[in-house]
């Protein structure tokens, strides 16, 4: 995917989503060129905050989690990105049933891949010790994931109008909070699992 075309998906409904229409990337050639570097950079940034500022955005552990278990759950959290993504394309390509369409896979995984790209890119506020201002960033990135999705309905899915357009994003959206909070639970499970190990 070409990033310099990300700024414009925001807004337009054709530039940027028109140029990745025309390429039509294969589901492998995304999941691997993209999805998979970009979901590196949330347990990245998870490892930088347990072990270089623990307890400055997620609670500190007592006694203090160790390298090797911080690694263990970065690497399950890692996993379920991914896994979310390609759930996140089938559920997307069921959900065509709401405005009478039936978007192909591809389709649909090219949005699934491409919505999260600002939440993937918030976690790189876990450089500022911060709690508020991770949750600031967080709220934003879902404030831009909300405009890709809304945006990328329409032309992905050829909708005949951008009422369905905007019922469709709203199905989407729904399900991407879900799939987000899912994925928190599975971080937050992955490392009580981790600790009960000790």
């Amino acid at each position: 995917m070409n990033t310099h075309n990300l700024p414009k998906m925001f807004y337009s409904y054709s530039e940027g989503w028109q140029d990745l229409i025309q390429v039509h990337p294969t589901v492998a050639k995304l999941f691997t060129l993209y999805v998979m570097p970009m979901s590196l950079i949330p347990p990245a940034m998870f490892l930088y905050s347990m072990l270089v500022t623990p307890g400055a955005v997620f609670p500190a552990l007592v006694p203090p989690v160790t390298a090797l278990e911080a690694v263990a759950a970065a690497v399950a959290f890692y996993i379920a990105e991914l896994a979310m993504v390609a759930l996140m394309a089938s559920i997307i390509q069921q959900m065509g049933d709401v405005v009478d369409t039936r978007p192909a896979y591809e389709e649909s995984f090219i949005l699934a891949a491409v919505a999260p790209t600002p939440l993937w890119l918030s976690a790189l506020a876990l450089f500022i010790p911060s709690a508020w201002a991770n949750g600031l960033v967080v709220t934003l990135a879902w404030v831009a994931s909300a405009a890709l999705i809304y945006h990328g309905v329409y032309p992905l899915f050829k909708l005949e109008d951008k009422s369905k357009s905007r019922l469709m994003g709203s199905f989407v959206l729904t399900a991407g909070v879900i799939a987000w909070c899912a994925l928190l639970v599975l971080l937050a499970l992955a490392m009580s699992m981790i600790i009960g190990l000790r």
